[in-house]
């Protein structure tokens, strides 16, 4: 099926039931050149997931969404991981998983990835299992206490779950060899295995890099609950919807009673299920009550819309369930950071052993190249003397047989050792003396 928007943005939608085949992602040129993009859009009905191409602009309209947010999950471009919520959309760069969420569908921009797969597959299920388990509430049409989580959020834990089980794996898996190649590098310091750590170190660094930003990112939102109440993008809608079809109660006290979030659900499902109870319907019930009820409802009708607006900005939103969702995420992803880290001292302690080890070789090399130089020395000054010495001696006599002059060479030449030695043995202690030796 292929149709037009109103800015002549060219956008595809496969068939229900073709099976949503997801194609190779890519940027073209729909009419009048608008750049249209590929994107996997999966309905919170839990319909079969769709691909559709849009432009920048048709998205905007669609999830309400600014194009400075749309840049943060463009795979093109490279930014930290986020968590934003917006009136309308929640915006996640999570890693490898780049989605914006609604109230009622997800669209994901990268999903030709092969790392994105499994987590379409996962998404699909949750949001299945999410819609029937509403359809189910619908049907007993009671309240047994159990509070099912808003759609958006659904979507949030599905992408938190699979970002930090990446992660996890990543570390699990660097720490798996990282162990081996460190015990390798104590034992046998060599050029390819200081390459081994090296390259392990790098990896290190980059994934504790991203664990802490995600980590940062949960410990903003948990520290702030203006930002978390607007991540409640079914609390908000229905709270616009309910604005419009049941005026504003006030009590005694003049504040505004509103049901909470989870009547409201069940209000907003419950006239999904019953088409017949619709807004019309609601107007013809209204029409029965008293004449004079309907009458001060108009004549204040302004005045209500205006005070209910006001409160509902106004009042403190109870965020216990993001809290707790957000709060399990954090425990989890601060596990794993705390298993880098733990990584990290293991690095930090083998580096420290091979520094020690290497200053070690290093004295030891210093060492040898004082005892050198003082031999060198004392045998440069045995040299020196023989010189001088060997200018008096006459060769002709000294090996005449008929003249004894071999004696007098065989004292010098030990003279002069014994000499050199003494002279080595006693820089040798002066050395051992100042500490110079050990």
């Amino acid at each position: 099926m292929r149709a037009l928007d109103n800015e002549g943005e060219d956008v595809v939608r496969p068939p229900p039931g073709s099976g949503g085949g997801i194609r190779k992602q890519s940027v073209k040129k729909g009419v009048g050149g608008v750049v249209v993009k590929v994107w996997l859009l999966l309905d919170g009905s839990g319909e079969t997931p769709q691909v559709i191409e849009a432009g920048k602009h048709a998205i905007m309209r669609r999830t309400g969404l600014p194009a400075r947010d749309l840049r943060i999950v463009d795979p093109l471009l490279s930014y930290p991981s986020t968590l934003l919520g917006r009136e309308r959309a929640i915006v996640i760069n999570l890693q490898h998983i780049k989605a914006i969420i609604t109230a009622h569908e997800v669209l994901l921009l990268n999903s030709t990835d092969p790392s994105v797969t499994p987590f379409v597959h996962e998404l699909h299920s949750r949001i299945l299992r999410h819609h029937h388990h509403h359809q189910q509430q619908q049907q007993e049409e009671e309240d047994d206490g159990m509070k099912i989580l808003p759609f958006e959020f659904v979507a949030l834990e599905a992408c938190l779950e699979a970002a930090c089980r990446v992660l996890d794996n990543e570390a699990k898996t660097l720490e798996q060899e990282a162990q081996p190649a460190l015990d390798k590098l104590t034992s046998n310091i060599s050029t390819l295995n200081l390459e081994r750590v090296r390259q392990i170190k790098s990896r290190l660094v980059a994934i504790t890099g991203r664990v802490q930003k995600i980590r940062d990112e949960l410990e903003h939102l948990l520290d702030d609950d203006e930002d978390m109440a607007e991540m409640y993008l079914t609390h908000k809608l229905l709270l616009e919807q309910t604005s419009s079809t049941y005026p504003s109660i006030k009590d005694d006290n003049d504040e505004v009673n509103i049901m909470d979030n989870h009547q409201l659900l069940h209000h907003h499902h419950h006239h999904r299920s019953h088409p017949e109870l619709s807004s019309s319907s609601y107007e013809d019930h209204q029409n029965n009550t008293d004449i004079n009820s309907r009458e001060e409802s108009s004549h204040h009708g302004t005045r209500a819309s205006t005070t209910y607006r006001a409160a509902v900005t106004s009042k403190q939103l109870n965020v216990v369930e993001l809290e707790m969702l957000l709060e399990a995420y954090f425990v989890q992803i601060e596990g794993t950071l705390n298993k880098l880290s733990t990584l990290r001292e293991y690095v930090d302690d083998t580096e420290d052993y091979i520094n020690i080890m290497l200053d070690d070789k290093q004295n030891h090399l210093l060492q040898m190249g004082v005892m050198l130089s003082t031999a060198t020395a004392a045998v440069t000054a045995f040299i020196v003397v023989m010189g001088i010495l060997g200018i008096n001696i006459h060769y002709i006599k000294l090996f005449d047989p008929k003249v004894s002059g071999m004696r007098e060479f065989i004292w010098t030449v030990g003279g002069c050792t014994a000499g050199t030695i003494f002279l080595f043995v006693v820089a040798t202690a002066w050395y051992k003396h100042k500490r110079l030796l050990e």
